[in-house]
């Protein structure tokens, strides 16, 4: 989340949305309970508190709390310490509910047709608009954990030059964040679920997420009239309110926020722990900053690259790390002058590049994710070959516990 009265430059602050799940401490069935919370800390029922430099907040159902940096954070050195101390304070707060949290994008045995209640308190009118329209008893609304990252631009050349480097990302974003390979207590061959569901969970009204992976317009002009102009029109026959027509209505991977000068990268699974989402954030945060600042190619370059190709790679990125790039001149954009190439060693590649630019504190988490693999292949590798319940909760309860303790989780 980004405010302030006067615009920020480009990499001048930083938002982080982190959200969780709220389940029961032993079972880990998820429990709606975020209200209660909520009402615990601020004395009332609210949508949201500031809880010492951050804010805790709802979300579409009761059983996800969100923790966010209050307002931008001019850094993102020490930040997973203040959302590890926010995760221990609401367990600490969850515990006379016989609650915790939990970190990872899915929750592998949530039944979501028996299982969400919706948000009834205030802003509810949005939440039932969605659930009028789309019906939001199934995963892609009601089981999906996410980690958001708001980046600053100041005018209209520098959303051009973000938005153009932050297309480029996108696609490549599964590979590092998966943290989502269960449904229903079984394996469905992606290791990032919660994308597969994100993607497909508004298609009756497609023109709101698009392909994903945000079209090739690089002016605030041109967004509204070919993104956001074409999303309003597409809802509003059963909108007939108007309760959606925002710009939080776009549900591509990365959209822009006009209304507090940022663009917000949607396409990231929760991690096990805050250091392994600021340490993913960290990377990606200096790779966009390298591709505005053309250190491998032109803006030029980066904006000719279009959505189809994109798209693509997003979708079969989903599958995992292994999958091949073979375009050159989207590869060229990251300095890499092979003509194919892995999407996990593409990673590597960057890293190499970038290590020194990261803050140390994000160094080994990195090079722990990008040599074992995602969360989600660490999940796989911990259970056994015929799982079932007990073994899924065994796995997750050590998850659980990581959050707790603020470490990754090795398998």
């Amino acid at each position: 989340m980004m405010s302030r009265q006067s615009p920020l430059h480009l990499f001048e602050g930083y938002g982080i949305e982190l959200e969780y799940m709220i389940v029961d401490r032993d079972s880990l069935a998820v429990r709606p309970v975020t209200d209660r919370l909520l009402q615990q800390v601020a004395g009332k029922i609210v949508n949201e508190i500031e809880v010492g430099p951050l804010c805790w907040s709802n979300e579409l159902v009761l059983h996800v709390l969100e923790l966010k940096t209050n307002g931008p954070a001019a850094s993102l050195v020490g930040l997973a310490d203040l959302f590890q101390a926010g995760v221990l304070k609401a367990n600490e707060k969850l515990a006379p509910l016989h609650c915790r949290l939990l970190g990872t994008a899915m929750h592998p045995l949530m039944d979501p047709h028996r299982e969400t209640v919706l948000w009834p308190h205030e802003n509810s009118r949005i939440y039932d608009a969605y659930n009028r329209i789309f019906g939001c008893q199934g995963h892609g609304w009601s089981n999906v954990q996410s980690m958001h990252i708001n980046l600053p631009f100041a005018d209209d050349e520098e959303f051009g030059r973000l938005h153009a480097a932050i297309r480029l990302v996108l696609p490549l974003l599964p590979a590092l964040a998966a943290s989502s390979p269960l449904v229903d207590g079984r394996l469905s061959g992606l290791l990032d679920n919660r994308l597969e569901f994100y993607r497909n969970n508004q298609l009756k009204i497609p023109e709101i997420a698009g392909q994903i992976i945000p079209e090739a317009v690089f002016s605030r002009a041109d967004y509204q009239q070919q993104i956001l102009a074409l999303t309003y029109r597409a809802i509003a026959s059963f909108d007939t309110d108007g309760v959606l027509q925002e710009e939080w209505l776009n549900s591509r991977g990365a959209i822009a926020r006009f209304e507090r000068n940022a663009i917000e990268i949607r396409v990231l699974d929760i991690q096990e722990c805050p250091k392994a989402d600021l340490a993913i954030a960290a990377l990606i945060v200096s790779l966009v900053q390298a591709l505005c600042n053309e250190r491998w190619q032109s803006q030029r370059h980066q904006r000719e690259i279009p959505v189809d190709p994109l798209a693509e790679l997003f979708r079969r990125t989903l599958q995992g790390g292994g999958d091949m790039v073979n375009e050159p001149a989207y590869l060229a954009c990251f300095g890499v002058l092979d003509e194919r190439i892995s999407v996990a060693d593409l990673w590597r590649l960057i890293y190499d590049q970038l290590e020194y630019e990261i803050a140390e504190e994000y160094r080994s988490p990195l090079e722990l994710i990008l040599r074992r693999g995602p969360l989600a292949q660490r999940i796989l590798e911990a259970l056994p070959r015929d799982f079932g319940p007990k073994e899924i909760v065994s796995v997750y309860r050590q998850l659980a516990d990581c959050l707790l303790q603020g470490e990754l989780y090795h398998g």
